[in-house]
């Protein structure tokens, strides 16, 4: 088994090098991932630059390939101009932090997935509903066993599953829900500040109030200590709204 995986964090990130270490043991891995944190970016890609990759180690030995781009060029790159042979599977993370309800949209986690299915590769998510204290051990396990379910069954062409783990021991967590996309998103707003020569610049915070009364959401499995996957695709038409849109009959 082929296996392609990349990240939004970057290539020194904890995360990846644990999910490297598990996939392993399901087939031969490469690793493409962007040279530094690439968080946020959706699904980005580089067309105006020239993309430069290096070779990256980790504890002295290497490790994979760090490149300048995206989680999706890294992907792109990875397919068509480093691997020998096409992957079977791609896989994103271990992120650093949930990517649940609107925020999938952001994340370059998830957008590292979306290409591989994107160019029709079965291909996981993988987040950590954390961003302090990590514990990856479940992550890593659940993510070696999904692989495996993987290449034994099928995903329908442009599908990908988007995984959540909660950040608690193994034996703690409950089990696996299958979910769908919460409705809720990150709060945001912008500190305005003044640099040391007057100018004026922003800076983005915010914070993350979960709130979705819908107990199939990934947002509430993580919150009672289940494990979310949840079936996403890259169609954004909201076919059900075509019949009333017909009937406004646009004209030019």
């Amino acid at each position: 088994m082929e296996i392609l995986i990349t990240n939004d964090d970057g290539i020194y990130a904890e995360g990846i090098s644990v999910l490297a270490s598990a996939l392993k043991k399901a087939g031969n891995v490469t690793v493409v991932a962007p040279d530094t944190q690439r968080s946020a970016v959706g699904h980005a890609i580089t067309i105006a630059d020239p993309l430069r990759v290096v070779p990256a180690k980790r504890n002295g030995k290497f490790f994979g390939y760090a490149a300048s781009g995206t989680p999706a060029d890294c992907v792109k790159l990875g397919i068509k101009s480093i691997m020998k042979k096409r992957p079977d599977l791609v896989v994103s993370g271990i992120n650093l932090g949930g990517n649940l309800g609107y925020n999938v949209l952001y994340s370059g986690t998830v957008s590292g997935a979306t290409e591989g299915a994107l160019l029709g590769i079965p291909s996981l998510a993988v987040s950590l509903d954390t961003f302090t204290k990590p514990d990856f051990t479940a992550a890593a396990a659940f993510s070696l066993k999904l692989a495996g379910m993987v290449k034994k069954r099928s995903l329908p062409p442009g599908t990908l599953l988007n995984i959540n783990i909660p950040n608690i021991a193994a034996s703690r967590i409950k089990g696996v829900r299958i979910t769908n996309q919460s409705r809720t998103s990150f709060n945001d707003w912008f500190d305005k500040r003044t640099d040391p020569h007057g100018n004026t610049y922003y800076w983005m915070t915010g914070d993350f109030k979960p709130s979705d009364a819908d107990q199939a959401s990934d947002l509430n499995a993580i919150r009672a200590g289940y494990i979310s996957v949840t079936p996403i695709q890259f169609d954004l038409t909201d076919y059900k709204f075509i019949p009333e849109l017909e009937r406004w009959k646009l004209t030019l």
